[in-house]
């Protein structure tokens, strides 16, 4: 019998200065058995630096054909593609012939060595890099809980999420914008 995903609620409070963008997001985020809170918390900042209607998680981990999250239009063309990790370049590759923008957001201690051996490769793509600081998204995994109240504000390259268990800054790199 396989292991069942365990199943997260988030209550958003969404201010993003940035964008002019302001939102309550009620979402329901599946861990994958063999994701970890530290790659979640990444998905959910992710998730909350492109927040619109038509966002949405996918099967993510569950399905190697879907990114993490994605954007559709109404006829089912993708838009956005955001991956969340070190994704191989040919994935990503095949995801900027797929949709219209590509994002990446890194978030872990290999990050580093990541980008310097593909950043070469990467510059020949249309997608978008970011990387999550890595200590400020394991201080993220210190405020779970399967329910969640959490109010995240988005000014320039900080994210300030405050929770029931504390705050944290999270701050994101810009590695490649396209």
């Amino acid at each position: 019998m396989a292991i069942k995903p365990t199943i997260y609620k988030f209550r958003v409070a969404l201010t993003d200065m940035n964008r002019d963008y302001y939102d309550s997001l009620n979402l329901t985020v599946a861990l994958h058995p063999s994701e970890t809170h530290l790659r979640m918390m990444a998905r959910l900042m992710a998730f909350c630096l492109n927040a619109s209607p038509e966002l949405q998680f996918t099967k993510g981990l569950s399905d190697i054909d879907e990114p993490d999250i994605w954007q559709k239009t109404l006829d089912d063309q993708t838009e956005m593609w955001i991956e969340i990790g070190e994704p191989d370049v040919e994935r990503v590759k095949k995801a900027t012939r797929l949709s219209k923008k590509t994002k990446v957001y890194s978030f872990n201690t290999k990050s580093d060595v990541w980008w310097k051996q593909n950043q070469g490769k990467f510059g020949y793509l249309n997608a978008s890099v970011y990387r999550f600081n890595n200590e400020s998204i394991e201080a993220l995994t210190g405020l779970v809980a399967r329910t969640m109240d959490l109010s995240v504000m988005i000014t320039g390259t900080s994210l300030f999420v405050d929770g029931d268990n504390g705050s944290v800054e999270v701050l994101v790199e810009e590695l490649q914008e396209k």
